[in-house]
């Protein structure tokens, strides 16, 4: 929606707020921090780009959690000195989803990062899929940081409406957290007419999530 005139976005990210809000599921606001304030959102994740503009003190001043996006050592600690909610690294594998500069960052810096940040919550991102997902755990257990005790939430989605037209095929996704990071966007089937038809008749998931790890 980066590309939308900024009242379509408020509505849309109205729309979103009241959907997930009678779901009970939180809604993590990406890069409008000014629009997650005025709507009373709980989360915002902002890339580096982004905070050369974001008022970071107002954020955590309306008591909104706050995500931001590493890919360097430079990268994160000037995350850091902001005492975020979780950090963001990435991407681990290639990706195709958007250009970036950095290639992939591959598990040992996966290890290096958590390592680093110690017990705020990490969020690997980027070319992730479940085959993937014992990698990524095993990179965590490298430095005794991870243990079954301590994995909150796996949530498995697809990418299929971005990857049908970038590949013109479906690819499966993982979004895996650490401790702590219980507030996540809960991800299910959709079949909507349109990517961002909003007022759909939400179907129930394949699964229920007091089912879901």
């Amino acid at each position: 929606v980066k590309d939308l005139p900024i009242d379509i976005v408020e509505e849309q990210l109205t729309h979103s707020k009241a959907i997930c809000d009678s779901y009970n599921t939180t809604l993590i606001v990406n890069d409008y921090w000014e629009l997650a304030m005025e709507l009373g959102c709980d989360w915002v994740h902002l890339g580096q780009e982004d905070l050369d503009e974001a008022d970071v003190n107002a954020l955590k001043k309306r008591d909104i959690k706050l995500g931001i996006s590493t890919h360097d050592k430079k990268e994160l600690d000037r995350a850091l000195a902001l005492e975020p909610d979780y950090i963001a690294l990435g991407p681990v594998y290639p990706t195709i989803l958007k250009k970036m500069k950095w290639h992939q960052q591959g598990l040992p810096r996966v290890t290096e990062w958590k390592k680093y940040i110690k017990d705020i919550p990490l969020v690997a991102i980027g070319g992730m899929t479940v085959e993937r997902a014992g990698a990524v755990f095993e990179a965590l257990s490298r430095e005794s940081f991870l243990d079954e005790g301590n994995v909150d939430n796996i949530v498995v989605g697809t990418t299929i409406a971005t990857n049908a037209l970038l590949q013109r095929k479906g690819a499966q996704t993982l979004f895996v957290t650490t401790k702590g990071f219980e507030d996540i966007l809960f991800i299910q089937r959709i079949d909507r007419k349109g990517l961002y038809d909003l007022q759909w008749v939400k179907p129930k998931p394949y699964v229920e999530r007091k089912h879901c790890i």
